[in-house]
């Protein structure tokens, strides 16, 4: 068994907390998600800046920006080529919403994500394991279940949650990784069948999704 560093009983607590209102929101009718998101972004947020950490520590800062940029193009090259492949496939289709301010809403969303991955969750698994690796792992998990049932989407942010973390680790800073996860998605609603994707929706968010029918 992994031996528990000091201080791993808050963490646990932290951690159980934090991740038990994302469920709780995710699980939740879209009514009650509307009451329940707030709160779980207020806590969480609370939680982390009750720490004390700079705004470089946290990943907000400069340090490391100009050497994580490299992030932004390799994501761009990976999502235009997975575009022309699914093109090629038949399985490109439109974006269920592209309104830009849904667009601009999402990459906010990505950020806030890499926000909660790296500034909530891993510190406080790094904190409960000894070995950095199986933390990084575990986060991965973590983030990759919430992601549930959506099976695509769960594979594919569990191998984003293992590569964003060894590079926040190296750059400490998350705009290039908040960013890039914002390509990766969108290429990822494009290029993903409607049919397994559900408009990118997991939780009972996916259970519930019907699809939208063409008109007559």
């Amino acid at each position: 068994m992994a031996r528990l560093q000091p201080g791993s009983a808050r963490a646990l607590a932290e951690l159980i907390l934090g991740y038990g209102l994302i469920l709780l929101v995710l699980w939740t009718p879209e009514s009650a998600q509307r009451i329940l998101s707030p709160i779980a972004f207020v806590v969480t947020l609370a939680v982390v800046l009750a720490g004390g950490l700079s705004r470089e520590e946290l990943g907000f800062g400069l340090r490391g920006l100009v050497r994580s940029l490299w992030i932004l193009p390799a994501a761009a090259a990976f999502a235009i080529a997975s575009v022309l492949l699914c093109e090629r496939a038949g399985t490109l289709h439109s974006l269920y919403n592209a309104d830009p301010r849904h667009v601009v809403g999402y990459f906010l969303w990505t950020i806030y994500q890499q926000f909660l991955l790296q500034d909530y969750f891993l510190p406080r698994v790094t904190r409960l394991l000894v070995s950095e690796p199986k933390a990084i792992l575990l986060v991965a998990v973590l983030f990759a279940t919430a992601h549930l049932p959506n099976p695509v989407l769960t594979a594919a942010t569990f191998a984003w949650g293992v590569i964003s973390c060894m590079l926040f680790r190296r750059y400490r800073n998350l705009y290039a990784l908040g960013l890039a996860q914002g390509l990766l998605g969108l290429c990822f609603a494009v290029c993903v069948p409607d049919a397994l994707n559900h408009h990118m929706r997991v939780g009972l968010g996916y259970l519930h999704y019907h699809a939208t029918r063409p008109a007559p």
